[in-house]
């Protein structure tokens, strides 16, 4: 596997926020970060995508993907060394391989596939789109919100990626990602726990960047 798309070796539980735009990904994301005193990784395609239309007035090309891919992962494996026993990824690869798809005809570099593939979380939250449409400088097909949803969901069922669907109001979606994740962490040994090595257990929290808007889809 591409060096720089492979998810180093960590004894967390991994979990991912998965499905279309605007459904609520990065909300929750903040919030169960906050819950379990742990960092979040963001959407690197936000913040990259962004600067590409300030920039360059230009959505997302072909080209694009595999840097974005890349910078995930750099933002995964990085935060998973501050993360304390749960990591939460606002996105993953296999979430840009579905956008690769259904923007680009079924396009997939092979280098994205095969990391989409292999790399492993422990749950998928898929969120569903019972969330308001937010518009932006990036977000597009509000009228395909449902279609989109789909492609989320056969992706996660054809790839047989464990998943919980995530739907209602937010504290609805909280309280059930919450139990889903309490249980994970019960029948887990030895994760590891960045808090071991501080005094003040939410220093690597307080410190993380939570600028949200510059890192969702």
């Amino acid at each position: 596997m591409e060096e720089k798309l492979k998810q180093h070796s960590i004894n967390l539980i991994k979990v991912v926020l998965f499905g279309p735009e605007s459904t609520g990904k990065t909300t929750l994301s903040r919030q169960l970060a906050r819950h379990y005193n742990t960092v979040w990784a963001p959407e690197y395609a936000r913040e990259y995508l962004q600067d590409k239309w300030n920039t360059e007035r230009k959505t997302c090309e072909k080209k694009d993907l595999i840097p974005i891919a890349e910078g995930q992962m750099h933002l995964e494996n990085s935060l998973a060394k501050k993360a304390d026993k749960v990591l939460i990824c606002d996105t993953d690869l296999l979430e840009t391989k579905v956008y690769s798809e259904e923007y680009y005809g079924g396009f997939v570099d092979a280098k994205l596939d095969e990391a989409a593939l292999k790399n492993s979380y422990d749950i998928y939250f898929l969120t569903y789109i019972d969330t308001p449409w937010e518009e932006d400088d990036l977000r597009d097909r509000p009228e395909l919100r449902e279609e989109m949803f789909n492609a989320f969901k056969n992706s996660l069922e054809k790839n047989n990626k464990p998943y919980i669907l995530l739907e209602g109001d937010k504290e609805t979606r909280l309280k059930k990602a919450i139990s889903i994740i309490d249980n994970l962490i019960s029948k887990s040994t030895d994760l590891y726990a960045y808090s071991d090595t501080l005094i003040d257990l939410d220093f690597h929290f307080m410190h993380q960047n939570t600028d949200t808007n510059n890192f969702m889809y």
